[in-house]
C-alpha cells in the first residue's frame, strides 16, 4: 500500500463515528443507544430507528478500516525488524510495492518476455542474468515484472541493491535469512559491484537457485557477467543483453517516430518528456555524451578487468587505464567517419573526416556549389574540434598506442555490443575483404557531429558569411552526417536480423551497392541503395540499373530477387512515381523497413 492510500484510509476513519450500539429494554420494549467517549467521558444518546441502519454501517466500516491499519502497521513493523537484519539494501513488502508502482504502465522492451518465462517457468538450478550498459532498461524490466505479480508472489519477492562496499559474504548472509523466511523470487541489482563476484558467482546457482529460489542478477558491468558466464556460471545461467536497442523498439517503447530522432538519441532508453525513463536525455549534449562514454563504457571495461583474475587480464591496456587514456581512444574510434579501427586512426594527428567529406560534397552540389569549406581556416577548425571532442594528438598522449591496444579495445567494444563489423567487398578482387566498424548507439556519434558544427561557427571566414548561407551549409553538413549514419543503422540492423544471410557493401571500379543481402542457402541476393532523401530521383538508381554491375553480381551471388532504395519518403516505386525506366525499382520507407526486421 502506498503512503497516499494509507493516508486516505486514515482520513476516512476520521469522518466515521467511533463507539458502538447498545440496546436497553424499557417497559418490555427494546431501544437502541449510540455510545461513545468524548473528552474522556462516556456519552450516550438514543438512536432513532430511521438512523440506526446507517449509523451501524458507519461504525462497522470504521472497525474494518482500523483493523486494516493495525495489520499494515504490524506488517511494516515486522518488515522493518526483518530489514534490520540485512547487510545490503533490501526492499520487501510495502517498500517494494512503492518501488515498482511508478513503472507499471510503461511500455515493455522485447526482452521482457524472456525474463517473464524464467520467473514463471519450470527452470531450476540456473540464474537469469540481465546485463547491459547504463540507461538501457534493466532495472525497469525488473520493476515492471514485480509490479504485475499477484499479492502472494510479491510476499515472496525481494529486490536487493548492491553498493560497492559490499562483498559476496554480505549477500550470502542476506540470502540465507531470506530463504528461511520463505522468499523465493530474488532480484539483485548491480551485483557486479561486488569485488569478488566474478570469482564466487557460482554461489547463486549452486546454492540458492538449486534450493528452489529464482535468482535474477542485473548490472551494467557487461564484461563482468561475460567473464562469469565463461567460468563460474558456465552452463548455469541464462543471459539477456539490453545494450542493443533497434529502431523498432525505440519507436514502440519510447513512442518516438522517425529515423532522425533515432539518429540523434538512439542507443538508450532515455528521452526527456516521453514514455520511458523520462528524466534524462543521455546524448543531448557533448558533455552528457562524454560522461556516458566515461561512466558506461570506459569504467565498465576498467572495473571488469580490475576484478578478473586479480588484475591479470589487464594485458596491454594497463597503461591506458592508469593514465586515463581509455576515453580518448574510444572517442577517436566513434568520431572517425570511415570506421577504420586501425592504429593510424588512434595515433594520427586529429583531423575530422566529417569535415573532409562535407567539403567535397559542397563543391559538387548541383544547385548551389560552394568551396567555403576549402577557404576556411582548416587547421583552426580542426584544433577547435579537437578541443571540443577532448581528443589528444599523438604528441599529447602519455601512452603510445600500439596494435595490442587496438585489438584489445576492439575486443571489449565488441563484447559490449557497442561495435559490429560490416564487410566491404570488391567485385574486382574477391580476396580483398575489409570491414567498417558500426556503433550500435547512434546518439553517441551524432553528439560529436554537432560538435563539428559548433567548431565551424567559430571560424572567422565562416562567420563572415550571411546567416542564410551559414544555415544552408551547416544544414548540408548535418544532412551528410545523418545520411551516413542512416546507412550504418540499416546495415547493422539488417545484419543482426538476417542471421542466415551475408550482409555487406559491394564496391565496383566505379560506384557501389550500399547493401547486398546474399542468401547462400537459396543462392540469390537483394541489392540496395540507402539515401537520406525523401525524394524519388532516377539518378539514385543508376547503379542498381547498371546491367554490367548486376550481371557481375549475379555471377558471384546468384539471381537478384529485388532492387530497392531505402529512403525517408513513402513506400513506392520508380514506375508509381512516374519515372520512365526500363526496369522498376522499389522505394522502401526506412522506418517501415526497420520495423519489419
Amino acid at each position: 500500500m502506498t503512503n497516499e492510500e494509507y493516508n486516505k484510509i486514515i482520513a476516512e476513519i476520521a469522518t466515521l463515528p467511533s463507539g458502538g450500539i447498545t440496546y436497553k429494554k424499557i417497559n418490555g420494549k427494546k431501544y437502541a443507544y449510540y455510545q461513545w467517549r468524548e473528552d474522556g467521558k462516556q456519552r450516550s444518546r438514543r438512536t432513532k430507528d430511521e438512523e440506526l441502519e446507517k449509523l451501524s454501517r458507519q461504525i462497522e466500516r470504521r472497525k474494518e478500516l482500523q483493523s486494516l491499519i493495525k495489520d499494515i502497521d504490524n506488517q511494516e513493523a515486522n518488515e522493518g525488524k526483518l530489514a534490520s537484519q540485512f547487510r545490503c539494501t533490501v526492499r520487501i513488502g510495502e517498500e517494494l510495492e512503492r518501488f515498482v508502482k511508478p513503472v507499471a504502465k510503461w511500455v515493455k522492451r522485447e526482452c521482457y518476455q524472456q525474463l517473464h518465462s524464467y520467473v514463471y517457468g519450470a527452470i531450476h538450478d540456473r540464474v537469469y542474468i540481465l546485463y547491459g550498459l547504463r540507461r538501457t532498461g534493466k532495472t525497469t524490466l525488473i520493476r515492471q515484472l514485480i509490479s504485475e505479480m499477484d499479492a502472494s508472489m510479491k510476499r515472496q519477492t525481494v529486490f536487493i541493491q548492491i553498493q560497492d562496499s559490499k562483498t559476496l559474504d554480505d549477500v550470502n548472509q542476506d540470502l540465507k535469512v531470506l530463504e528461511k523466511k520463505g522468499y523465493r523470487y530474488v532480484f539483485i541489482d548491480e551485483v557486479t559491484l561486488l569485488n569478488d563476484f566474478i570469482e564466487g558467482a557460482a554461489l547463486f546457482s549452486d546454492v540458492f537457485a538449486a534450493s528452489g529460489m529464482k535468482i535474477v542478477l542485473s548490472g551494467t558491468d557487461s564484461l563482468g557477467f561475460m567473464f562469469t558466464e565463461d567460468e563460474e556460471l558456465y552452463d548455469r545461467c541464462i543471459m539477456s543483453h539490453t545494450t542493443f536497442i533497434p529502431y523498432r523498439e525505440f519507436e514502440r517503447v519510447l513512442g518516438i517516430v522517425g529515423i532522425d530522432d533515432f539518429i540523434r538519441h538512439g542507443g538508450t532508453m532515455s528521452l526527456g518528456g516521453r514514455q520511458y525513463n523520462d528524466n534524462a536525455m543521455i546524448f543531448a549534449t557533448k558533455k552528457s555524451t562524454d560522461e556516458y562514454v566515461d561512466s558506461a563504457i570506459a569504467r565498465n571495461i576498467q572495473h571488469s578487468l580490475k576484478n578478473y583474475k586479480y588484475e591479470g587480464h589487464f594485458r596491454s591496456l594497463r597503461e591506458l587505464y592508469e593514465k586515463n587514456e581509455l576515453t580518448n581512444a574510444i572517442n577517436r574510434i566513434v568520431e572517425d567517419m570511415n570506421h577504420r579501427f586501425t592504429i593510424e586512426v588512434l595515433t594520427r594527428n586529429f583531423k575530422s573526416n566529417d569535415l573532409r567529406v562535407s567539403a567535397s560534397n559542397l563543391r559538387k552540389d548541383r544547385e548551389e556549389p560552394t568551396d567555403i569549406l576549402d577557404r576556411i581556416d582548416i587547421l583552426k577548425v580542426n584544433e577547435t574540434l579537437k578541443s571540443l571532442l577532448e581528443i589528444k594528438d599523438k604528441g599529447e598522449q602519455r601512452v603510445v598506442i600500439q596494435d595490442a591496444h587496438r585489438f584489445e579495445i576492439k575486443e571489449y567494444l565488441d563484447l559490449l555490443d557497442l561495435t559490429v563489423e560490416i564487410e566491404n567487398r570488391w567485385m574486382s578482387d574477391y580476396n580483398r575483404r575489409e570491414s567498417r566498424t558500426v556503433f550500435s548507439q547512434p546518439g553517441m556519434r551524432y553528439s560529436q557531429a554537432e560538435a563539428l558544427v559548433k567548431s565551424l561557427m567559430q571560424d572567422d571566414m565562416f562567420r563572415g558569411l550571411s546567416l542564410e548561407e551559414r544555415r544552408r551549409i551547416t544544414a548540408r553538413i548535418i544532412d551528410e552526417i545523418k545520411g551516413r549514419m542512416m546507412e550504418d543503422i540499416v546495415l547493422l540492423e539488417t545484419k543482426i536480423s538476417k542471421n542466415n544471410c551475408e550482409v555487406f557493401r559491394l564496391q565496383f571500379a566505379v560506384g557501389e551497392f550500399d547493401m547486398v543481402v546474399f542468401n547462400p542457402d537459396e543462392g540469390n541476393c537483394e541489392i540496395y541503395e540507402i539515401k537520406h532523401s525523401k525524394e524519388v530521383v532516377a539518378q539514385q538508381c543508376r547503379h542498381l540499373l547498371d546491367e554490367q554491375k548486376c550481371k557481375d553480381t549475379e555471377f558471384r551471388y546468384g539471381a537478384i530477387t529485388g532492387k530497392y532504395v531505402i529512403y525517408r519518403g513513402v513506400t513506392t516505386s520508380l514506375v508509381q512515381a512516374g519515372v520512365e525506366t526500363s526496369e522498376d525499382v522499389i522505394y522502401l520507407n526506412v522506418e517501415e523497413y526497420l520495423k519489419k526486421l
